[in-house]
């Protein structure tokens, strides 16, 4: 795989394709993404990448400020801008969070994004890969990967639509291009995994 990840090691996606630079989802970055695990633009501990790669697939922590009044709903997106194959970065996990549901004010805990067990107040969403948090896999010798941590503060609810069954099933891509609702902040963080 070290051959391939040479071949593409120029091969990335277009950064008009990100989720940060979609129109629907621009909004003032207002609010602050931290991690006890890893700081922004800092290496992704092995715990965090996936099984494959010999991982143990654990989401970080994550946490945030406080959203703007008027929030009903949070989006939390995790993308690794930098996957070869493609025209868009690939999406690692998408979840819909309920703030008056989860343990802690404002953070997830480090495994809140598990498949089979995620944390109260967390709806788990389609990703590239089935639901829930897929870590870190690059290919080898390709370089860095920028794992893109997401949040968004929407206006609206996205799971108590009538098409909610609908919201659950459709794709990531087609979902984040279908937010019509004003999204009234946004934050992000960023962690970094390579495989030499």
């Amino acid at each position: 795989m070290t051959i391939l990840g040479t071949l593409l090691r120029d091969k990335r996606p277009d950064e008009a394709t990100y989720a940060w630079n979609q129109p629907n989802l621009s909004a003032p970055d207002a609010i602050e993404l931290s991690s006890h695990d890893f700081t922004d633009s800092g290496i992704l501990l092995p715990r965090h990448s996936g099984r494959r790669v010999r991982g143990e697939n654990v989401s970080p922590h994550v946490a945030w400020s406080e959203p703007p009044a008027g929030t009903v709903e949070l989006l939390l997106l995790i993308e690794d801008i930098d996957v070869p194959l493609g025209r868009n970065p690939a999406v690692h996990c998408l979840a819909a969070i309920d703030e008056a549901r989860l343990q802690t004010p404002h953070e997830l805990p480090s495994g809140a994004l598990d498949k089979k067990n995620p944390a109260p107040g967390v709806t788990l969403l389609r990703s590239l890969i089935g639901r829930g948090y897929h870590g870190p896999e690059p290919l080898k010798g390709h370089g860095p990967h920028r794992y893109v941590f997401q949040i968004y503060a929407l206006s609206d609810s996205l799971l108590s639509r009538p098409d909610r069954d609908a919201v659950l099933k459709t794709r990531p891509r087609a979902l984040l291009a279908a937010i019509d609702a004003p999204v009234l902040a946004r934050g992000r963080l960023t962690g970094v995994s390579e495989r030499g």
